[in-house]
């Protein structure tokens, strides 16, 4: 693979704590992906299941992590685009200032049965390469979803 010139590259956001701010994270995004090469050849699905992942953190975030914190609370949100040997990696990292909650203990949903809700760890993890969330020294949570960018996908 060709790995552009521009990368690394990191770019950070901060939103409210606000379902209204998932368009402004959408935007974010494509913007990000319209200006990186790498990301304009991405795959359409590709880039739908990232952005998809990307809703579905910032959403748990304000509905879970944040429920009981003012609509103020910020939530730092970053992109990074990495290249190691001939590979490249797109990261999503968000920070939330909610409890901490272990994702080992979610029961994962029985195939074929419909509940109300716990589907949202079990997506991430479907969507993405990697997903890990893990609890900051400065008391903050961090989730991580990363996924390779495939380049050579038909489209």
């Amino acid at each position: 693979m060709d790995v552009p010139s521009e990368i690394p590259h990191v770019q950070q956001i901060t939103l409210q704590s606000d379902l209204t701010c998932l368009a402004c994270l959408q935007t974010w995004f494509e913007e990000f992906c319209d200006r990186h090469a790498i990301l304009v050849r991405w795959d359409d699905t590709q880039r739908y299941r990232f952005k998809l992942a990307m809703v579905e953190g910032f959403t748990n975030t304000v509905r879970h992590a944040h429920e009981h914190l003012p609509a103020e609370t910020a939530i730092e949100a970053e992109l990074a685009l990495e290249a190691a040997g001939d590979r490249c990696d797109l990261t999503f990292n968000l920070w939330d200032r909610g409890e901490p909650f272990d994702p080992t203990q979610l029961d994962e949903p029985e195939p074929g049965t419909l509940q109300l809700g716990g589907y949202g760890w079990f997506l991430l993890r479907r969507l993405c390469d990697r997903v890990t969330y893990s609890r900051c020294s400065d008391e903050r949570n961090r989730l991580t979803v990363c996924s390779q960018v495939l380049t050579d996908a038909p489209r």
